[in-house]
């Protein structure tokens, strides 16, 4: 039981989940930055966001299972699937259920925002399976960088402030700050691929690094940093938060510092870097939620 409870666990993928609460504390912060934070539809985002994450989670170890991308003892994190720790129906039974809950979390939102999120919720659901299932895997065809830029920045940030505010007013905030938060979420991802390189290009799965290769997604880990902190810089200077924007050079040090650990680590030795990628995304988002705050 105690095992089984732990491969559950460990395809939730908890060192990931700090990707999905990023976005929805930026969000946040943007619309405290207008007066117009609200904390139920807040907890509703966050709540939403991580179901659908997770839903994501379970998908890919699910359907990469199915097309045979898997192979016991992976570089990665243990798959339950592919280890015979759980049943793929079993695994197939809990995506469609927790994205079904995320789902029903979502329609509350409704409330807030009017039912034109209803459309916003079903790309989300599809986005959700369509990372790794479909005719075209979004994660086969080197584009899960920018799916997730899209659904783990632009969305959330965007959304969340929209939905607390019930307007677009926030836009000077949430705009930019939601591009600087997905391509800082890209980079758990780049370290994730940069570990499975070499899995991936023997089953066929054209992740970014497999198609560009370790050297580029190795600069793109750096450069994409600094572009993402530089935003995030600006936009508190354009947006008269001149003193707040310094302590982001903090940031650019600790993305350097793990960016050195990228480019002398491999396979599960860099672990532990994918969770320190996406643990200072989320000190990132919440420096930058709890400054907006403090306006």
């Amino acid at each position: 039981m105690a095992s089984t409870i732990k491969s559950w666990i460990e395809a939730m993928r908890l060192r990931t989940l700090p990707v999905s609460i990023a976005g929805v504390l930026v969000g946040t912060g943007c619309a405290g930055a207008i007066d117009g934070f609200s904390p139920l539809p807040a907890l509703v985002c966050l709540v939403f966001a991580v179901l659908a994450q997770i839903a994501s989670n379970f998908a890919n170890e699910y359907f990469d299972f199915r097309n045979g991308l898997d192979r016991k003892g992976r570089e990665g994190f243990r798959r339950g699937v592919t280890e015979g720790d759980i049943s793929p129906l079993a695994m197939k039974r809990a995506t469609y259920l927790t994205l079904l809950l995320a789902c029903a979390v979502g329609l509350s939102l409704i409330y807030y925002g009017g039912w034109w999120l209803i459309i916003a919720g079903i790309l989300i659901a599809l986005f959700a399976l369509a990372y790794s299932a479909g005719p075209y895997p979004l994660s086969h065809h080197g584009l899960g960088d920018i799916a997730v830029i899209i659904f783990f920045g632009i969305v959330p940030v965007t959304l969340t402030a929209y939905v607390q505010t019930a307007s677009f007013a926030a836009r000077p905030y949430s705009l930019p700050l939601s591009i600087a938060t997905g391509i800082l979420a890209a980079l758990v991802l780049v370290v994730n691929n940069y570990r499975d390189c070499d899995d991936d290009r023997l089953v066929g799965k054209r992740t970014s690094v497999v198609i560009l290769g370790r050297k580029f997604m190795s600069r793109a880990y750096l450069s994409g940093a600094f572009i993402a902190l530089t935003i995030a810089a600006l936009t508190l200077i354009f947006t008269g938060h001149y003193i707040a924007a310094f302590p982001i050079i903090i940031f650019y040090n600790l993305y350097f510092l793990l960016w050195k650990q990228l480019t002398t680590l491999s396979g599960k030795s860099l672990n532990p870097l994918l969770g320190k990628t996406a643990m200072l995304l989320l000190a990132f988002a919440a420096y930058i939620s709890i400054t907006l705050f403090l306006h």
